[in-house]
């Protein structure tokens, strides 16, 4: 297996990127002033923070936390995208910051902390940004080494003990103090596999265990984890179809991993660029057994493209089903989050309607919609790997307001929309459930939101099933931070 780990090398995934942008670079600073100078209702969204957030008391604004409500909501994602020098040129290259809603005898605290990345170090010596990313070019000046390198460490996180763990892509998790955010370096689960990617929305069995997954082209390491964040087991395999995926899922049994038809066409950067739709394809979807990866089945469905999945669950016929926030096409993938970045007018790209795909032990595969918008679709974490019929996600999203404004949830079973529509002048992140303790079903659902007219970021908590009443209690930090995208709560 040694052999088929350094032949995916984690030198490979950069391969050429400095070399082609040594010839192609600019600084765009052009670019960078265009975004500074931009005047969209939404652009408080992406505005640069330019440090940390010291810990503080989130003030009311209504409602009261209830008892009972204990823990952290931590969260990641871009918050520094320009230098003098130029800027980021899509909105998944900002400097991850890590934040932390500390949620304790009826109060809440708020810190934020960047991540201290090799990229963050060199772009603040040199007061420009000059890495390879997602949607940015970068240049010579990024030493670019290895593909921890190039992380933002920007996208999500996951709790390990002691640590919370910076998700990216392309690379290592970051380990950083789930007490104090401060960055203590990046995770080696194995020193041959040093720098193998290791993404973003890793999957939870019952046990405690974790699985993940890790792409290079066709190429995939399957990680498994213990309880403990230690690894049990690594392996690699050739994928059916080299596509770009964000997200898989995973039963109490099976993994699932969905290969929609953006299609890895050459190395280099921007990393975007090494892929190119190709929507007279389909999509695929490939279930592998836990128990014996070598085992495999092979679904074909409708061209879709996508970036978040729901939990899945199995039957006892064998038949699979989870939620996908379902794409078109990648427009907004490709075009929107470089829009995001320039403030303009208008982002490119439709919203993603919540479809549940279903997947029979016979090998037929279908969709069914809901017919509603949704992105960041979630369950309630107890039934991971058991059959749900409410998913909670986000909705509201304009070619004019491209980011969502309501908080929602579908019920499969009745057919039941459930919203709470902040309003033009909120931004609303991903939401999750959020147990109740001593309940077996009954849990909150806690969100965080971007408020442009307060200029502030706020915490809402709202009781599963009645939304569109209200949230239970809203409070408010003392700052605006730029907008997340993934978060757990511990």
């Amino acid at each position: 297996m040694n052999s088929d780990l350094h032949a995916f090398s984690r030198r490979a995934l950069l391969k050429g990127a400095t070399a082609s942008a040594s010839l192609l670079a600019t600084p765009e600073t052009l670019y960078a002033k265009a975004a500074a100078e931009t005047g969209v209702a939404w652009g408080l969204a992406t505005r640069d923070l330019d440090g940390d957030v010291a810990p503080h008391v989130m003030r009311p604004v209504s409602g009261r936390l209830p008892a009972g409500l204990e823990g952290t909501l931590f969260r990641n994602g871009p918050a520094k995208f320009r230098r003098p020098g130029g800027t980021a040129a899509h909105w998944f290259d900002g400097d991850g910051l890590m934040r932390a809603y500390r949620v304790q005898d009826g109060q809440a605290v708020f810190d934020a902390r960047f991540a201290d990345t090799p990229k963050r170090r060199r772009e603040t010596q040199l007061d420009a940004v000059v890495t390879p990313g997602f949607g940015t070019l970068g240049d010579d000046r990024a030493q670019v080494e290895r593909s921890d390198d190039a992380s933002p460490a920007n996208i999500a996180v996951m709790r390990a003990g002691t640590s919370v763990w910076a998700l990216w892509e392309v690379g290592s998790p970051l380990a950083m103090s789930a007490d104090d955010l401060s960055t203590r370096g990046f995770v080696t689960l194995r020193e041959d596999l040093r720098g193998m990617p290791f993404q973003a929305h890793p999957r939870h069995d019952p046990d405690g265990s974790i699985w993940n997954i890790g792409v290079n082209g066709s190429a995939a390491v399957i990680w498994h984890l213990a309880a403990d964040r230690s690894l049990n087991r690594a392996d690699i395999l050739t994928l059916p179809r080299a596509s770009y995926i964000h997200d898989f899922t995973a039963t109490a049994r099976h993994l699932v991993i969905v290969l929609q038809p953006l299609i890895y066409q050459r190395n280099g950067f921007p990393f975007i660029d090494q892929y190119m739709w190709q929507g007279e394809l389909g999509t695929l979807v490939v279930v592998i057994d836990k128990a014996d990866l070598s085992h495999q089945r092979i679904y074909e469905l409708p061209s879709f493209s996508f970036f978040h999945l729901g939990d899945a669950w199995e039957d006892l016929a064998g038949t699979i089903r989870f939620d996908v926030a379902r794409y078109p096409d990648p427009t907004f993938a490709l075009e929107g989050g470089k829009r995001l970045i320039e403030g303009r007018s208008s982002v490119p790209g439709v919203e993603a309607t919540l479809e549940r795909v279903t997947l029979t032990a016979d090998g037929r595969a279908s969709l069914t919609s809901s017919g509603v918008s949704a992105e960041f679709p979630h369950g309630d974490p107890r039934r991971a790997g058991l059959s749900q019929c409410l998913t909670v996600h986000v909705s509201g999203q304009r070619p004019e307001a491209p980011l969502p404004s309501t908080l929602a949830t579908w019920n499969w079973d009745t057919g039941v929309a459930d919203r709470f529509d902040f309003g033009a002048e909120q931004i609303v992140e991903e939401p999750l459930m959020v147990p109740k303790p001593g309940s077996a079903d009954d849990a909150w659902v806690v969100v965080p939101t971007l408020n442009l007219a307060a200029q502030a970021s706020e915490l809402h908590l709202f009781e599963v099933g009645r939304l569109s009443a209200g949230p239970v209690a809203s409070l408010r930090a003392d700052v605006a931070v730029p907008v997340g995208f993934h978060g757990t709560w511990a």
